[in-house]
């Protein structure tokens, strides 16, 4: 009976008042009425959803984030990840300035998981710079495959630019390969390449060597502003119009020169990288975790 009812036929007419002449008819059955409301509704809701997640209007939305809010979270992401390793890096350097401060002669450059050689010769240089009123603060020591292996991942993504302001900014990230900022083979993996700069004991800062360390751009490359070997400064001006001073060129100068004494061989292309010349190792890319090397400590 229900059923019957829904398709029950029944007319709308239109007619002209006075005359009661037909003008238009219309024929309908509710089971039609019904599903042309519901038709109505789902497409005008669509519409709207369309209009507000599809445009600029969804950033009229009370509690949305426009895009600035959204470019300040990722790039306060960025800094959080970066300040938890450099919290890390100042750990390890505190605990061996603290080792020396305190009179312990035997300064843990161990604890860096580098090969034996190459600390015994990072200790000269740290008795070496001493003399000038310097320590050694480490960025980077020993590191295993696995890690060198995400980098290279990272850098074959060439469409993830999240770092590009910080560490790339007027390089496109493809050439990173090229340009020797990234290697499928480390010398850190061997356990004989350390990244450091110099601290100030007098000022209680790190030396201004007019960069920050894994720069990917020439400012980072030794021998910008001038010839590291002659010690001559140059301030011809990278690309981009920057240039370091001459008192930051001979900050770079002072640790170049240290590392070299004491056997170390210096990169192309980054001021604080150094590899030991005679490492134990040189075939050999370890792939050895660090909490496992702690462990055997």
């Amino acid at each position: 009976m229900g059923k019957n009812n829904l398709n029950k036929v029944y007319r709308l007419t239109v007619t002209e008042d006075g005359t009661e002449r037909s003008i238009r008819s219309y024929r309908f059955t509710k089971l039609g009425l019904i599903l042309s409301g519901i038709t109505a509704f789902v497409v005008v809701v669509g519409g709207l959803y369309a209009l507000i997640a599809l445009t600029p209007l969804r950033t009229t939305i009370p509690g949305y984030p426009d895009a600035h809010f959204r470019r300040e979270a990722v790039e306060n992401a960025i800094k959080i990840d970066s300040l938890e390793s450099a919290i890390t890096r100042w750990k390890l350097w505190s605990e061996n300035l603290t080792r020396v401060l305190s009179g312990d002669k035997t300064l843990n450059l161990d604890s860096l998981l580098q090969a034996k050689e190459a600390a015994d010769s990072l200790r000269a240089v740290s008795d070496d710079v001493k003399v000038l009123g310097f320590r050694l603060k480490i960025y980077d020591a020993y590191r295993p495959q696995r890690a060198v292996d995400h980098f290279v991942r990272w850098a074959a993504d060439v469409p993830d630019t999240l770092m590009k302001t910080y560490f790339y900014p007027d390089l496109d990230k493809s050439v990173l390969f090229d340009q020797e900022y990234i290697m499928a083979k480390s010398g850190h993996t061997r356990g004989s390449t350390v990244d450091l700069t110099l601290f100030d004991m007098k000022t209680e800062k790190e030396l201004d060597m007019g960069g920050t360390f894994d720069w990917f751009g020439p400012e980072s490359h030794p021998d910008f502003c001038g010839d590291p070997d002659t010690g001559l400064y140059s301030p011809v001006p990278s690309p981009q119009g920057r240039t370091i001073t001459q008192e930051q060129f001979e900050n770079r100068l002072i640790l170049r020169r240290a590392m070299l004494r004491h056997g170390f061989k210096p990169l192309d292309s980054e001021w604080w990288h150094f590899t030991l010349r005679q490492e134990p190792f040189p075939e050999t890319y370890f792939d050895i975790p660090v909490e496992q090397l702690h462990r055997c400590k």
